[in-house]
């Protein structure tokens, strides 16, 4: 088959000109639409995008301070426990007794007519 020639001769009316002026300005008005359509989905992929990025790092950081948050309550709690241990220590310090026998463990003091054998910490060799 051969490719076809039109033969159609176009006229040059006032009717096809303002046709052709309609077909333009459809072209144009198409061309604008494409053009907004295309500027908004960009600047709305760069809005989604910067409000993910920024709920991202909030959501590392929120993590960041829950895990901070909960080290800082077992510190807590171990300070507590050591508080009071340490108040329970004063208590015993302020006993009289308790001192002494302090005093005749660590230091080897006695009572009168008491003697003290020092004992080695190590293991017996048999």
């Amino acid at each position: 088959m051969a490719s076809r020639k039109k033969t159609v001769t176009r006229l040059d009316s006032s009717y096809m000109q303002q046709y052709d002026a309609y077909i333009e300005r459809q072209k144009r008005k198409k061309q604008r639409l494409i053009r907004r359509l295309v500027l908004f989905s960009i600047a709305a992929i760069l809005i989604i995008g910067g409000m993910a990025g920024y709920h991202v790092n909030q959501r590392i950081l929120h993590a960041e301070k829950v895990a901070e948050y909960e080290s800082l309550e077992k510190d807590i709690a171990n300070l507590n426990k050591e508080g009071e241990y340490l108040e329970e220590e004063i208590k015993l310090l302020n006993n009289e007794e308790y001192v002494l026998d302090i005093a005749r463990t660590n230091y080897f003091f006695s009572k009168e007519g008491e003697l003290i054998f020092k004992i080695p910490n190590e293991d017996p060799l048999y």
